[in-house]
């Protein structure tokens, strides 16, 4: 899971917004997907902007990685378009 800040959207929540990260590769473009560039994961992987998630910040496990500023503005404007 993507993990978007819970310092922007939800700091008193105790919740987290987190998106789906896949190491298939989708047929589906951007917005639907975004493969990320920047993050050293063990595999190609892409997260899945359709797949939205509010989680519980005790559900999460380790840091695996950090998108950079720029990447994470482009999944949100993916995010974005899709909702309108």
């Amino acid at each position: 899971m993507l993990v978007i800040s819970h310092e922007v959207f939800n700091a008193r929540s105790g919740t987290v917004i987190a998106l789906a990260i896949i190491s298939q590769p989708q047929r589906a473009g951007f917005p639907l997907t975004h493969r990320l560039e920047g993050v050293r994961l063990p595999k190609a992987s892409w997260v899945k902007i359709s797949q939205i998630r509010t989680l519980s910040m005790d559900r999460l496990g380790r840091r695996l990685g950090v998108v950079s500023p720029e990447e994470l503005a482009r999944i949100s404007d993916g995010l974005f378009e899709l909702v309108g």
